[in-house]
């Protein structure tokens, strides 16, 4: 298969540009928001709550997914041009800064709200896959995360990386972390869980997805592999997840079942 030739830049209007990397940011949180609302009042949100909620997770996500790419995968180019780190268009986000972010927002926002926090992660544990998805996909575009050479017939030639077919890891990524992870957490919430279930389930499914890709998927050039040939850095940032994943699941048998009622809030 031929790497499909997409222009990363969306819209150009002059010196104004718009890149689909950034547009799949926008997709993200627009599902969100209206997944959110769907759901809202199950939680004792307003509407108007998703929103506010939503304002401060894309803070936490291009904050913290930022901080993280520039401190586990470049710290050496962030020393070497400090207004690198401001160049989110370039591409380089870490998903697990980007989730350190977002929880330290979602602890402030559980706590304005008197809220149990992980109540809240549960109610929007189930709509991060949109925004996970539709961000492989925006490095596909960027023609980023190479695979390692493959015969299977879906493999394709990397821009810049010779002639040799690769695994397409971002659209793996994407399927995995966006679509399947999803239908899964989607399907599981459907219904009230005891406190905590969700969001154990959500760490679980990622960290054994994204362990699972990184083995099909080049190591950074510049960090390469940890240990054993095949041991990358995002194996490592992943294991925690999954272990905390398996905690927090088993934790959650002990707690209530979450059925909140609006009169069960006490908004400020």
């Amino acid at each position: 298969m031929n790497y499909p030739d997409i222009d990363p830049v969306a819209i150009a209007l002059g010196p104004f540009q718009i890149h689909w990397y950034g547009l799949m940011y926008v997709i993200g949180f627009v599902g969100a928001w209206w997944l959110g609302r769907l759901r809202a009042e199950r939680v004792g949100l307003t509407r108007d709550d998703v929103g506010d909620l939503l304002f401060y997770a894309a803070i936490g996500v291009v904050v913290g997914g930022r901080l993280g790419y520039a401190l586990f995968y470049g710290i050496g180019q962030w020393l070497a041009d400090p207004l690198w780190v401001f160049r989110i268009w370039d591409g380089g986000m870490s998903f697990h800064g980007g989730l350190i972010g977002v929880l330290l927002a979602a602890l402030w926002f559980a706590r304005k709200k008197r809220m149990a926090f992980f109540t809240l992660t549960d109610f929007f544990a189930p709509m991060v896959p949109i925004g996970l998805g539709a961000g492989r996909i925006g490095n596909f575009i960027n023609r980023e995360l190479p695979g390692r050479v493959t015969e299977l017939p879906w493999g394709m030639p990397f821009p810049g990386m010779g002639p040799e077919p690769r695994h397409p890891t971002a659209l793996y990524e994407a399927f995995l972390e966006g679509l399947v992870l999803f239908v899964v957490l989607w399907w599981v919430s459907a219904r009230p869980r005891r406190r905590g279930l969700v969001s154990g389930l959500f760490l679980l499914l990622y960290g054994v997805f994204r362990f699972l890709v990184e083995f099909f998927r080049l190591p950074d050039a510049h960090i390469g592999y940890l240990a054993f040939d095949w041991f990358t850095m995002g194996m490592l940032l992943t294991l925690p997840m999954i272990a905390f994943g398996i905690v927090l699941i088993l934790w959650s048998r002990r707690q209530p079942v979450d059925e909140v009622s609006r009169s069960d809030t006490r908004p400020e």
